[in-house]
Formats: structure tokens, sequence, C-alpha cells
């Protein structure tokens, strides 16, 4: 199948991952750090010890294990209380800890000079309060918990998001192959005895009907396949399914208008076989010469309109619910919603006798 946009994961969540290391670690605890610094710098400056900034950076790789590593474990097995136990306790030690490593190793490589006294004060508190329940570091221990539990939340959240979606589309190619599996008898059958009528009496339209069927079930079976496939593909399996159904209904008026060009733009395969089905399947020309089935296919830049109406079985209202509720009804319309949220359009109406379906897509 093909790799589209749609099949990856949100860059979202490690933009925002980076966007908290670089505004809160690398911006509120280098200033938080700054002011515990003694004596001030004289220089006025915006950043006027960038090494802090490193030292802060380090101070904090604590808390990957946390985000990356305890807070999915423990949600996906659901051990929400173990969480909260392990995070307090898994922070408490985990800062002073981390700290007391950075400072230990800063000091030896202190720029400018000034920072060695911060950088040896700060391992000596951190060294002490290791084995002791004082912490000295709870404002960050608690900012550190509420940023990075945040990170944690927003990677979850894209994760299962992207795991919906390919669930999803499996359950979309699960109905789309039983639409397809619906289709294939529906051919067989009709256009089977179709052809066996005209071989009775030696029509010359049976080789036309028996390469039709042949090129249609070609198109279901291997073509439709792919998860995207060119409209002009598309749109000869529509040609032949209604010069298909022309030649079953000579007296009937039914037609397939394209207009534009059709060329380069990709479509989800069998896409608009559902409403096409659905025309044939209730319309009136199975019992009537003056009944019709017309469709038209408009292709613009960055627009896709179809539109099918068909004349109405007498016994209307008893047709509703089967339209409304058909496998292939549903089927187009969770396709769309995931094929193109937001920016489809998808209209079925009844008027006067006459059946109508209209569906517009915003496309690339």
């Amino acid at each position: 199948m093909q790799t589209t946009s749609a099949d990856r994961p949100s860059r979202f969540p490690f933009v925002f991952e980076i966007l908290i290391w670089g505004l809160y670690v690398g911006l509120y605890k280098y200033d938080v750090y700054m002011e515990a610094v003694r004596p001030k710098p004289t220089a006025q400056a915006n950043f006027p010890y960038p090494q802090l900034i490193l030292f802060a950076l380090l101070a904090t790789l604590y808390v990957l294990p946390y985000y990356r590593g305890l807070v999915p474990l423990l949600i996906r097995q659901r051990r929400y209380a173990l969480l909260g136990v392990g995070s307090v306790l898994y922070m408490w030690w985990g800062i002073k800890l981390n700290v007391a490593v950075a400072s230990w190793l800063f000091q030896f490589m202190a720029n400018p000079p000034l920072l060695a006294d911060f950088y040896h004060h700060t391992y000596t508190e951190a060294a002490a309060q290791l084995l002791a329940l004082r912490n000295t570091y709870i404002g960050l221990l608690f900012t550190d918990l509420l940023a990075f539990s945040c990170v944690a939340f927003v990677r979850l959240a894209f994760e299962q998001e992207y795991r919906r979606r390919h669930l999803e589309k499996d359950h979309l190619a699960l109905q789309l192959e039983q639409l397809k599996s619906q289709l294939q008898p529906h051919f067989l059958f009709n256009t089977l005895n179709s052809i066996y009528g005209l071989s009775l009496v030696n029509s010359p339209e049976t080789p036309r009907f028996i390469l039709l069927l042949s090129e249609l079930m070609r198109y279901v079976l291997y073509d439709s396949g792919k998860e995207y496939i060119g409209l002009p593909e598309e749109v000869e399996f529509l040609e032949n399914y209604f010069e298909m159904e022309q030649r079953k209904y000579p007296g009937a008026h039914i037609q397939l208008t394209t207009i534009g060009s059709t060329t380069g733009t990709q479509v989800p395969p069998l896409l608009l076989l559902p409403l096409v089905e659905n025309s044939f399947k209730h319309g009136r020309h199975h019992y009537s010469d003056q009944a019709s089935v017309h469709a038209t296919l408009s292709s613009q830049p960055g627009r896709l309109h179809f539109l099918i109406e068909n004349d109405m079985l007498p016994a209307a209202p008893a047709t509703t619910t089967k339209r409304s509720g058909g496998i292939g009804l549903q089927n187009i319309r969770q396709r769309l919603n995931l094929y193109y949220p937001g920016t489809h359009e998808l209209h079925l109406t009844e008027h006067a006798g006459r059946y109508r379906a209209e569906l517009t897509l915003q496309i690339k």
C-alpha cells in the first residue's frame, strides 16, 4: 500500500518536547539557577553565563526515563496508583541525584571561574540530601513534574490517535473487501444471466458483455487493492459499469458524463461505487423504459464533484431505510471521514420521485 502523510506519526509531540526543553529548561531553569549565583555579574547581558544553560539541561536529564519510560509503561498497564507513587519517589530522589552529578562535573570546567563556587555549593547541598528526606529543590521538582508530565501525555495521546487511525484503516479495508465480495456475485449472477439470454439468440452483443464483465472484475480483484488509484482508472471502471447497465436495460436512459481533466488526481479505489450501485439497485429503470440514471463527474483543480440521480421505485418510503443503512453507504461515509476529514460534503436527498446523491471533495 502507498504511504501517505496520514500513515506517518505526527511530528507535533517531538516539536512540543523540544519546545519544553528549550523554553522551560533553557530559559526558566536557567533563570532560577542564575538567581542562585553569587555575586551577580556586573556586565549587563541577556545571558551573562551561557554555561548555566548547559548545566540546566544536564541537571534535568533525570526526567527522560520518567516521561519516556515510566509514565507510558504504567499507563499502558493501567497501574495508575503505582504511577502516582512511583512518580513522586522517582522525582524526589532523581532530581537530587541528577543535580549532584551535574554540579560535580561542572565544577571542574567552570567558565567563568566565578561559577566554580556555585557548582561546588550546589554539589555539596545536593549530595548531603541524597540519603535524607529533605529536598531543597521542591519548587523545581514540581515544575519538572508538571512540564514533563504534559510531554508524556501529549506523546501518549498522539500514539493512541496514530494506532486508532491504523485500526480504523484496517477496519475499512475489511469493509472494502466485503464490499468487493458483494459486488462480485452481483456482477457474476446478473451479468451471466444476461449473457446467457444473449447467447440463446446469438446476439452480437455477447462478446461485448463478456469483455465488460472481464474489465470490471479485473479492476475489482486487482487494481482496487491499492490505497489510492488514478482518477482516470476509476472513471474507466464507472464507464464500464454504466455501459453494462445500459446494455442490460436498453430502453432506459443511463448516462455518465465527465467534465474536466482527471489526469493527475488520485482517489481511494471504489470510493464512488456505493453511490452508483445504490442508484442502480433501487432505480425504477428495472421496470420502466421511461426511467433514467444520470451521473456527472466534474474534476477541477483542488475539487472533485460527483452527482448521480435516478427515478425511484414506487415504494420509495420502504427503500429509504435500506439506502441509509446499507453497508455501502456506511462504508463511503467512514472512508470519507478518514481520507477527507472536514474537506468533503455528502448529501443524499429524495424529491418528486427522484433520488439524488451529491458528493464534493476538496483534493490536493
